[in-house]
C-alpha cells in the first residue's frame, strides 16, 4: 500500500464536502417548506441558490485538479441532517420549530466552515492559489450565512419560541 500524503487527504476531503453540498442542496426545501418565519424561509431559500453555487465551484476544483467530481458518503453530514428532520418532525406547529431548524441549519454550517477553512489551508499548503481562491469564496459565504442563522434566531426565532405555539 502506497504512502497517503497530505494531497490524498486533501481530495478526499474535497470528496466529503461534494457529498455534503449535494444533500444539503437537497434538505434546505422542505427546511424552507417547514419554516413559520419569512425570513427565515428567505434565509433557507438563498442559501440553497448559493448551495448550488458552491457544488459548482467544487466541480470546477475537480476540473483544475484533473480528478473526477465524485463524492464519498459523508455520515456526519448525514447525522446532522437526520437530527435536522427529527426536529421538523417533533417541533411541527409549534412557535418553537424556527428555533430549532436555525439550530440544525447552524449544525450544518459550522460543519461547513470547519471542512472549507481546512481544505483552504491544504490549498496553501499544497500551492494551489486558484482552488484556495475559490475555496476562500465559499467560506466566505458559509460564514455570511452562518451569521444570517444567529441573527434571525436573536431578533425572532428565539424569542418566538419561548411566547406561544405557532
Amino acid at each position: 500500500m502506497a504512502d497517503k500524503t497530505l494531497n490524498d487527504l486533501f481530495y478526499e476531503t474535497l470528496r466529503d464536502i461534494y457529498y455534503a453540498e449535494r444533500k444539503i442542496v437537497k434538505a434546505l426545501p422542505r427546511m424552507a417548506h417547514a419554516a413559520n418565519e419569512d425570513k427565515l424561509k428567505q434565509a433557507f431559500d438563498h442559501h440553497r441558490e448559493e448551495t448550488e453555487d458552491h457544488i459548482s465551484r467544487l466541480e470546477d476544483i475537480f476540473e483544475i485538479l484533473g480528478k473526477p467530481a465524485r463524492g464519498r458518503t459523508c455520515d456526519a453530514i448525514n447525522g446532522i441532517l437526520d437530527e435536522g428532520d427529527e426536529v421538523m418532525e417533533m417541533f411541527k406547529g409549534t412557535a418553537a420549530l424556527d428555533a430549532g431548524l436555525v439550530a440544525a441549519a447552524q449544525a450544518v454550517e459550522h460543519y461547513e466552515i470547519s471542512r472549507y477553512g481546512t481544505l483552504r489551508t491544504w490549498a496553501k499548503r499544497l500551492g494551489h492559489d486558484d482552488v484556495r481562491a475559490l475555496l476562500e469564496q465559499t467560506l466566505s459565504e458559509e460564514s455570511n450565512a452562518d451569521s444570517k442563522l444567529t441573527e434571525i434566531a436573536e431578533s425572532a426565532a428565539n424569542v418566538e419560541a419561548e411566547k406561544k405555539v405557532a
